[in-house]
């Protein structure tokens, strides 16, 4: 289907980068991208979903870019979106809602990761997902991937390499499915940034940092990582690897609780040797704890303690319950709350207990790669890492194995059930 005059206009705004020409003319539905930065990534794929409101043969187009928060979307795209649509005549902007509507029926609009529910129920012909790693793990599946079946829409993913995580996943799996279009841009190939510049960058940057953002590499290792050591020397020692679970030994699970956000569980076995087995990892958002409860009781364990933060007794103000009362009814019983100590001296505590880990690199993968990545934030105006973590997709796991380090204690004497959730504390 030829597009019509309209997009020929909007076209003289926009002059592609004969490298991203391969792109703009693939014909696979879904495509990947991994670009160093300053690439144009952005640029391509707003000027890619524009196109695609005047290509599309289907009614009432409805195309998006998403990024990992809705500001995140509006300082990056915003811009680019209003200068690439203000040539088409008859185009009506609403910046209140970051969208665009074009006078043919089809629409353009941005969302963020960090409300991804507001797609429920929507359906989108067209999607951009950028630096798809910071999203929640459910967003994808369990909203974004949905909302493009009955209309068979189109999904595009680009982003620069974080470590090995759900972009790694992802790109892992696009290179060997032919219903994907996959390209990776290395600075280094692309001949698009001064070479003296790229020098510089990582000169200042260092190896790690600049080998991820300029090189795409999947590889380097986290700057500011908190377990970046703990971690390597885990997998340098095969201590990353398949690990059963032993019928013999109890189980202790470690919880963090998000509101509104991902909550994030361990499962984990101990010997008396002081060796720490950790069998098991599962995280979900936007749930309730009944999802929680279901996913322990359909899990193979025999549970011996569960591990919760502090926070658990707060009282919710809609239902007056604490939601250590709601698991409680639900049937999860020998809760520990963990002690309410300081981030730094949980941190130190994790280092100590990832010393003898032993991890399932199966069961465990998005936890893992939690622990391997989770770092400091890093002020930009000071040029230096703060004292505090930085909050993103690695926190979940990260806390809930803090609490795992804090919580729990080789020497607690079993008897009856552990009551601490309701009865038994004064």
């Amino acid at each position: 289907m030829a597009a019509p005059a309209l997009v020929e206009v909007r076209q003289t705004a926009y002059s592609p980068r004969k490298i991203a020409m391969d792109f703009h003319n693939r014909k696979e539905r879904f495509a990947i991208i991994v670009a160093h930065r300053r690439f144009g990534k952005t640029v391509a794929v707003i000027n890619d979903l524009i196109k695609y409101c005047f290509e599309c043969p289907l009614d009432n187009v409805r195309v998006a870019y998403i990024a990992p928060y809705l500001s995140q979307a509006k300082a990056v795209a915003w811009d680019y979106v209003l200068q690439y649509t203000a040539d088409i005549p008859n185009v009506k902007v609403n910046h209140s809602e970051l969208r665009v509507d074009f006078d043919n029926g089809a629409r353009f609009r941005l969302f963020g990761g960090d409300n991804f529910n507001a797609l429920r129920g929507l359906y989108m012909d067209y999607v951009c997902i950028d630096e798809f790693a910071d999203f929640p793990a459910s967003a994808y599946p369990n909203v974004i991937r949905p909302a493009t079946v009955d209309r068979k829409g189109k999904i595009t993913i680009i982003g620069t390499p974080k470590g090995k995580n759900e972009f790694w996943e992802m790109w892992d799996a696009a290179k060997r499915d032919p219903s994907w279009y996959t390209a990776m841009y290395k600075a280094s190939e692309t001949n698009l940034l001064d070479k003296d510049e790229l020098e510089d960058a990582r000169a200042m940057m260092g190896e790690n940092r600049y080998l991820q953002e300029f090189e795409c590499s999947f590889e380097a290792a986290i700057e500011g990582a908190y377990y970046g050591n703990e971690m390597k020397e885990a997998t340098d020692s095969g201590r990353i690897t398949r690990v059963p679970y032993d019928p013999a030994l109890g189980v202790i699970t470690s919880w963090d609780l998000g509101i509104g956000d991902s909550t994030a569980i361990w499962w984990s076995q101990h010997l008396s040797s002081g060796e720490t087995r950790i069998i098991d990892y599962y995280e979900n958002s936007g749930v309730g704890l009944d999802h929680y409860a279901k996913v322990l009781s359909e899990k193979p364990y025999h549970y011996e303690q569960h591990i919760l933060p502090h926070d658990v007794q707060v009282k919710e103000l809609g239902s007056g319950k604490s939601r250590l009362e709601t698991l409680d009814a639900l049937g999860i019983r020998n809760i520990e709350i963990a002690p309410k100590l300081g981030v730094d001296d949980g941190i130190q505590a994790a280092r100590s207990m990832l010393s003898r880990c032993w991890f399932d690199e199966e069961n465990c993968s998005r936890g893992i790669e939690a622990l391997r990545q989770y770092r400091r934030a890093f002020d930009e105006k000071n040029k230096a890492w703060r004292g505090r973590p930085l909050h993103d997709w690695t926190s979940h796991g990260a806390d809930a194995f803090r609490y795992l380090a804090v919580g729990y204690s080789p020497t607690q004497q079993w008897g009856p059930p552990i009551r601490r959730n309701l009865r038994g504390i004064a």
